[in-house]
């Protein structure tokens, strides 16, 4: 290889001559600042008579995807706290002796039972009070008018719908 010569076959002094002529050239040029940001400082209008613009939807996830994620997260924890209170409630038990067990079972189940009856009584009550029969009797014509008024309040995860009829 000729020492003269650059790799691509050039001379030494036209590669030299070339390279000036480009340092001339991008000297001889004024430099341009570009801005890399700009601010409008103009206050956006109060209203206006222009119409909202569709904004496109970014969102990687689905909404069904991130509403199943959410719910098996709070379906975990729920399992999670009655794993620990079934484990508590167990744990207790068997510190109990199997005599004393009788007297533990009488003691818990008692107060359960007993307002089992009480609830049970009162239903049969109530259910007693409101079995009487009224019966009406009409002669001449009859004229039903019926109203129905709804108002529905859907808010979050629950909702009310009253029927008002009149």
């Amino acid at each position: 290889m000729d020492p003269l010569n650059t790799q691509h076959g050039m001379p030494e002094s036209e590669a030299a001559a070339e390279a000036r002529r480009l340092i001339d050239d991008w000297a001889s040029k004024p430099v341009r600042h570009h801005p890399t940001s700009f601010r409008d400082d103009t206050e956006p209008p109060a209203f206006g008579a222009t119409p909202p613009v569709k904004q496109e939807d970014k969102r990687i996830v689905p909404a069904w995807a991130a509403g199943i994620a959410v719910a098996s997260i709070g379906v975990g924890a729920g399992t999670t706290g009655l794993g620990c209170a079934a484990w508590l409630f167990f744990k207790g038990l068997s510190l109990v002796s199997v005599p004393g067990l009788e007297r533990f079972a009488l003691v818990v189940i008692a107060p359960f039972a007993g307002l089992a009856m009480v609830l049970t009584a009162g239903g049969a009550a109530i259910a007693k009070a409101m079995s009487s029969s009224t019966t009406n009797v009409y002669e001449g014509p009859v004229t039903q008018n019926t109203e129905i008024n709804n108002s529905s309040n859907q808010r979050g995860m629950f909702s009310r719908t009253r029927n008002e009829i009149r």
